[in-house]
């Protein structure tokens, strides 16, 4: 191992392309051994129980966001199976995430509880509750352990677990319009996966507009837009009722935004630079980068 390792760099100080070429063919290697001995027989195994069972118990520990992006793979598999969906909260996250509303955590029991009532509405979902040791055939977590570049289009992560391919044009959540609120520009910006090169400003010159996230969120987007709502939502699914229920939404990579797409009500999304796995399909909507350009889709959807 120390000759190895001294080899290593002396190769890096007299010959940094057959340097650079070794460390890509030993990252290959680990990559190619952590998947034969962690990752295939996952993958078999799920594709055995689509194969054979009636009913499939999923879990997911992740972002509210993917949550909602496995709804797709989830609806689709329900087609010819019974299929329950366990929530686990308290699984850690890898990396920083600035002001993350479970903390530390993908998900705390708060954000669950405002999660349920959501998914329960959903008819393709037999069940949907907090994990407890229920026998999961489907870990939707698993995306996450592949040794693989992950910026490509989040629902997908999913698909890949099932060798499913799924039409993304139509909804792939369901609920019934919100009673009072109606009609509303519904914003939701998060600290997290923002365009720092785009502002908000110009919504000033404009009424009807409402935030549904956080209050935290809510009085940082109000720095910029005065004349801006808001609205406490009691949970996830009075929120999806009240995006339902909008002229039309605006928002970054977050639940809220997870949630217009999965609706495919009228939607902007303020594209995240530093990791764009998410992009508008099907439905007026429009994702954008520039300010020039967030301010004409903005007019197009308010016209």
């Amino acid at each position: 191992m120390l000759r190895k390792t001294l080899y290593k760099v002396w190769l890096k100080t007299t010959n940094k392309e057959k340097y650079k070429s070794l460390k890509i063919s030993e990252d290959i290697k680990r990559r190619v051994f952590l998947y034969e001995t962690q990752i295939k027989d996952k993958i078999e195994n799920i594709h055995k129980a689509l194969q054979g069972n009636s009913a499939i118990n999923f879990l997911h520990s992740g972002h509210l966001g993917d949550i909602i992006y496995s709804l797709p793979l989830i609806k689709e598999v329900s087609k010819n199976h019974k299929c329950n969906l366990y929530v686990r909260p308290y699984k850690k996250i890898r990396g920083y995430y600035p002001k993350h509303p479970s903390g530390k955590f993908f998900l705390d029991d708060r954000v669950v509880k405002m999660l349920l009532p959501l998914l329960m509405e959903q008819k393709f979902i037999n069940k949907a509750e907090i994990y407890n040791n229920e026998k999961i055939e489907v870990n939707l977590d698993l995306f996450r352990e592949i040794p693989m570049n992950l910026q490509y289009y989040s629902p997908r992560w999913f698909f890949h677990l099932t060798g499913l391919q799924i039409n993304l044009d139509t909804p792939y959540l369901d609920v019934e319009p919100h009673q009072k609120i109606k009609n509303k520009i519904v914003i939701l910006r998060t600290f997290r996966a923002r365009n720092h090169f785009i502002n908000y400003k110009f919504l000033n010159d404009y009424k009807n507009l409402l935030f549904v996230g956080m209050e935290d969120e809510y009085k940082d987007l109000r720095k910029q837009v005065s004349n801006l709502e808001f609205y406490n939502c009691k949970n996830f699914l009075e929120m999806a009722q009240i995006i339902k229920s909008s002229k039309f939404f605006i928002g970054n990579q977050g639940i809220g935004y997870a949630i217009a797409e999965a609706l495919k009500v009228h939607r902007l999304l303020e594209g995240n630079p530093d990791f764009p796995v998410i992009f508008p399909i099907g439905g007026k909507s429009y994702d954008f980068y520039h300010q020039i350009h967030f301010e004409s889709f903005f007019k197009k959807l308010n016209a």
